[in-house]
């Protein structure tokens, strides 16, 4: 893999706009009863939202129609932010998520990483919100990303390390990089050669599906709770 073109892929990742869903402040929830749709709400920065994509075509909507299409009475709430970092998520998080969430993909670091912001600072912000999803009793998919090797490698391998450190510490399960099969190749981009396409979306929700129906099982595993 090309430094260069990893650089070039993260610095597209700032620059993506994405809807954000709002929500009322966290509270405690139950699990999703039988045969009502379980609500998976996937919160990250603009990969999750999909930059210049036709209706239907971003993340949270294939996931969504490919769980159906498996049978799983699912639905998957994008709450993705353009150029969030870590601690951005972290701020917003008590509002952005919706109350009858079940389950969560957690997908931010692309924009920390960047940037170059200490490790210590994106560890801390997505430990707080892993914090904050545990306390609300949510099952979390967390998705890991991949640091620029401008940084060094120190830098390279810490980052990676801090996810499996992140999901071992809170009860996450984790997917070790969203972008698995589709960064970097032109076939699956936009005309850019950066942003990932329809196609491209497409194979990040194919290798990423059997995580979430592990996640969709745990959610149905829970015993409901009382608030």
């Amino acid at each position: 893999m090309n430094p260069r073109r990893i650089w070039k892929s993260l610095l597209a990742i700032a620059s993506l706009i994405a809807p954000l869903v709002g929500a009322s402040s966290l509270q405690f929830v139950h699990a999703a009863p039988a045969g009502e749709d379980i609500v998976i709400v996937a919160f990250g920065d603009s990969l999750t939202a999909g930059y210049e994509l036709p209706p239907g075509a971003a993340f949270p909507e294939q996931l969504e129609k490919a769980l159906r299409a498996k049978g799983h009475k699912v639905r998957v709430i994008n709450a993705g932010v353009s150029g969030d970092t870590a601690a951005d998520g972290l701020a917003r998080l008590d509002w952005a998520m919706p109350e009858e969430a079940d389950a969560v993909i957690l997908e931010l670091g692309a924009n920390d990483a960047l940037r170059g912001i200490p490790l210590a600072e994106t560890e801390k912000a997505l430990g707080g919100i892993l914090a904050r999803l545990k306390q609300r009793r949510l099952e979390v998919l967390l998705a890991g990303m991949e640091a620029p090797r401008n940084w060094g490698e120190t830098y390279v391998v810490q980052f990676r390390q801090m996810y499996r450190s992140l999901a071992d510490e809170y009860g996450a399960k984790l997917y070790p990089f969203f972008l698995d099969g589709v960064a970097l190749d032109a076939s699956l981009s936009l005309n850019d050669g950066m942003h990932p396409n329809a196609e491209g979306i497409a194979r990040v929700v194919e290798r990423i599906l059997p995580d979430v129906e592990t996640l969709i099982e745990r959610v149905k595993a829970k015993p409901d709770k009382e608030s």
